[in-house]
């Protein structure tokens, strides 16, 4: 009886990138920051241009290092200069730098009953208040359990009351609207917080 192989192990995502020999285009237009170093290496002139590919896989092989295509679909296709390992080590740290950069949205969630006394609702406008402070998007809910559904304007009074006493740090995306058992209102802060 045969054995079945087992899916333990994980593939490694293939590169959409083409090197050396693999680049099916005829000519390429060539790019990078390192002219002046790649020049002095191979003893002529070299700059940013449209050359043969079959010339600038000579260059690479001459340098020890790869033709890397970056953009197949450009016309035409541009290509680089580079040792390959190190263009994926400098690609994946762009694209991690980038993703640190942008801004990551944080929805805090609070929830009310139609019932809620002034109690509860000062407590946690209290929460809301510093959740926008820090920068954070507040999702503010009535849930209406079982009959309660027919109290549907006590929910709507509610979240305007919750909007009207946040109006100094937040703004209310829209109108407090039903989804299913609840009714629900977005407040997006109006100044960014501090760090």
């Amino acid at each position: 009886m045969a054995k079945r192989r087992s899916n333990n192990y994980k593939r490694q995502p293939r590169e959409t990138f083409r090197i050396n020999s693999r680049i099916l285009s005829p000519q390429i237009r060539l790019v990078g920051d390192d002219f002046e170093e790649l020049s002095e290496a191979l003893g002529f002139k070299l700059e940013s241009g449209v050359y043969g590919t079959r010339e600038a896989i000579e260059w690479a092989k001459a340098l020890e290092i790869d033709l890397v295509e970056i953009s197949p679909t450009a016309k035409p296709p541009v290509a680089k200069l580079i040792d390959y390992n190190k263009f994926l080590y400098l690609k994946k740290k762009k694209e991690k730098e980038i993703k640190s950069k942008t801004a990551k949205t944080v929805i805090k969630e609070i929830r009310f009953g139609p019932n809620t006394d002034e109690h509860d609702f000062n407590f946690k406008l209290k929460h809301a208040q510093k959740f926008l402070t820090d920068g954070a998007k507040v999702k503010a809910y009535v849930h209406f359990r079982g009959r309660t559904i027919v109290f549907k304007d006590r929910g709507q009074l509610l979240l305007l009351k919750f909007i009207n006493e946040l109006a100094e740090l937040g703004a209310a995306e829209e109108l407090p609207k039903m989804e299913g058992r609840r009714m629900i209102v977005m407040i997006a802060p109006l100044k960014k917080p501090k760090k």
